[in-house]
């Protein structure tokens, strides 16, 4: 599935995107209060934003602007919501996204072209270790692009080695869709009860909620240990309730790939400019064609490169590296910066841990602090010394390391409430 403009040329698809662009503009000017508002404040007239590049006349949006507006952003009555989700409420307060039935056939469509990325097509099965409750707009999503594909689903849920080794040999899947370090729980289970799961049907698992990638595109340390045990492919996947949009691998497997007539991107530095090509900065979206909750400019929080070389796929649109942290998480840690994912790479390294998380807090003085809690079968008292040498050896820190209990520890980081594991804590103030 290839929408054409994915192969235009870049002057096409940018022209593309003004057009939709316009479109968006107009409909927030009649629908939405919280834009009627801010174009209001800020003496902005529609009508003088005309390009991508014009868009920087227009103020930046946040998290917090939606938690405090969050009625002001819908722009259809709540008799036209089909369906309601929240954010993950990962830095904060979950915010309330409502989905109308055009916004329905929108995230299908996104979905499906997305997951034909990673090579899913008509007839094959497709295992969801995904929730699809508790207001989780990715599982349902997952489900309407798999549907619109003309794939079978087999909704299985998080968990439970068990029971997904079950399905698997009952229902003969090609591709799962799961967090990856449950990959690693599964090979554990059947390799602990006797099954033959490198014969088994799966062929690829679409990756969710963690990082399998590094900037380079070369595994890292959580996709290598799944690999060197089990010979399946793996594809990254990113996205968010707020945007409404996925950005997926595809075979070869460099960057997740933009889709123009769905979402506009921007990747801005601390200033709120762009950023030179081949930098880091904070991707910034404009959502294309969403009618119940549309956003313009909206900053995500999540710090990425950018890539813009043609795709040996024949896609020319912009691909996204993997995600190098969120801003809100960054790390200040005696003079060295830091983000959670180079530290989960770290911790994944060890094949003793058998659970970790993370918790940063502030010290009495106001910096940082770093304590990483762990469980272990490894009663060597030099394990903690070898993990943290291993934490100075790469990221020239030293945190303070606690041992779990492993049942303690499991309960919290993978807590029923959460969709998925818990593995980062934020207690600074």
């Amino acid at each position: 599935m290839y929408p054409i403009i994915e192969k235009s040329t870049a002057e096409e698809i940018k022209k593309f995107q003004e057009s939709k662009l316009k479109e968006l503009l107009i409909y927030l000017q009649n629908h939405s209060p919280f834009y009627q508002k801010l174009f209001k404040e800020n003496h902005i007239d529609i009508n003088d934003i005309n390009t991508l590049e014009d868009l920087r006349k227009i103020p930046t949006t946040e998290k917090n602007d939606i938690q405090q507006n969050n009625n002001d952003f819908f722009c259809v009555p709540m008799t036209e919501i089909v369906d309601f989700s929240t954010t993950s409420g990962t830095l904060g307060d979950p915010v309330t996204f409502g989905l109308s039935e055009k916004d329905m056939e929108r995230i299908a469509y996104n979905e499906a072209i997305s997951l034909s990325c990673a090579g899913i097509s008509k007839g094959d099965v497709v295992q969801m270790i995904t929730t699809i409750d508790k207001r989780f707009i990715a599982g349902l999503a997952y489900l309407l692009g798999l549907r619109k594909i003309g794939a079978g689903v087999v909704r299985m849920g998080p968990g439970i080695p068990e029971l997904q080794w079950d399905s698997i040999f009952r229902y003969k899947p090609r591709y799962l869709i799961t967090v990856p370090s449950f990959l690693l729980k599964m090979i554990d289970y059947a390799e602990k009860n006797g099954i033959d799961y490198k014969n088994s049907s799966v062929v690829g698992a679409v990756c969710i909620g963690e990082s399998i990638k590094n900037q380079d595109f070369t595994d890292n340390i959580l996709s290598q240990k799944i690999k060197e045990r089990w010979n399946i492919q793996l594809f990254s996947t990113y996205a968010s309730t707020e945007m409404s949009t996925a950005f997926t691998e595809c075979e070869f497997q460099v960057g997740g790939h933009h889709h123009p007539e769905l979402i506009i991107t921007e990747i801005l530095d601390e200033d709120e400019n762009p950023v030179k090509e081949g930098e880091s900065g904070e991707l910034t979206i404009t959502t294309l064609g969403v009618e119940a909750l549309p956003l313009l400019r909206f900053k995500t929080g999540d710090l990425v490169k950018a890539h813009y070389e043609p795709c040996k796929c024949g896609r020319n649109t912009m691909r996204l590296s993997p995600v190098i942290g969120r801003k809100q998480q960054m790390i200040k840690y005696k003079g060295t910066t830091l983000y959670p994912p180079a530290m989960n790479d770290i911790l994944n390294d060890f094949a003793g841990i058998s659970c970790y998380q993370i918790v940063i807090h502030s010290s009495e003085i106001g910096l940082d602090e770093i304590i990483i809690k762990l469980s272990t079968e490894n009663n060597d008292e030099n394990f903690v010394n070898e993990v943290r040498d291993h934490f100075r050896a790469k990221l020239r820190v030293s945190p303070k390391i606690e041992i779990v209990d492993f049942d303690t520890l499991f309960k919290i980081v993978h807590h029923p409430n959460s969709r998925k594991p818990i593995n980062f804590i934020d207690l600074r103030t």
